[in-house]
């Protein structure tokens, strides 16, 4: 019997959620029992090999290849789980949607205490993604399945419902996995 396939990526985000996952410790064996990882930085694999169960996604939109990224997780992911503030509402990367993206970009490349440019210009080589207008939480740009709060969620609430989606049962955390008082 083959196993149901898991995928995770992060985009606009720290790599927070990505950590919490391997913060689950030894119940990661559990979690291998159950499912075979996919696409992944948690095996290295750069393409999807075929339909997934699940799909973790860490962090909002700010590239156009954050989009496509997510597109092509939804196109490929049964379930799509927002995992942590970043990908549910936007998170720190979305502090600077209240700030025009040239005044940012200036910033960054140009008028920043410690930029060293000498040519003057903000970087646009075709190889670099293009950036948003904002950060976008990821619900605005496909439909997420479920959602998991938190910066980042708590690893026993991401290995509750990986466990609960992966044996069938219903997605059901009990306040004190979802509590942040």
């Amino acid at each position: 019997m083959t196993k149901p396939k898991v995928a995770t990526a992060s985009l606009a985000g720290c790599f927070g959620c990505h950590m919490s996952i391997l913060d689950i410790d030894e119940r990661i064996l559990t979690v291998a029992e159950l499912v075979q990882f996919d696409k992944s930085p948690v095996d290295d694999i750069k393409s999807f090999t075929g339909q997934c169960l699940v799909g973790l996604i860490e962090g909002g939109c700010c590239s156009e290849e954050n989009v496509e990224v997510l597109k092509d997780f939804r196109e490929h992911c049964d379930i799509l789980i927002a995992l942590g503030d970043c990908s549910t509402m936007g998170g720190i990367p979305a502090m600077r949607n209240s700030i025009p993206l040239k005044e940012c970009l200036d910033e960054a490349y140009l008028n920043g205490p410690t930029v060293y440019n000498p040519s003057n210009k903000i970087p646009d080589d075709k190889e670099i993604p293009l950036i948003l207008d904002r950060v976008y939480p990821c619900q605005d740009v496909v439909k997420m399945d479920y959602f998991l709060p938190g910066c980042p969620p708590p690893a026993d609430t991401i290995f509750a419902a990986l466990v609960a989606l992966l044996t069938d049962k219903p997605l059901e955390l009990p306040y004190e996995l979802v509590k942040y008082d």
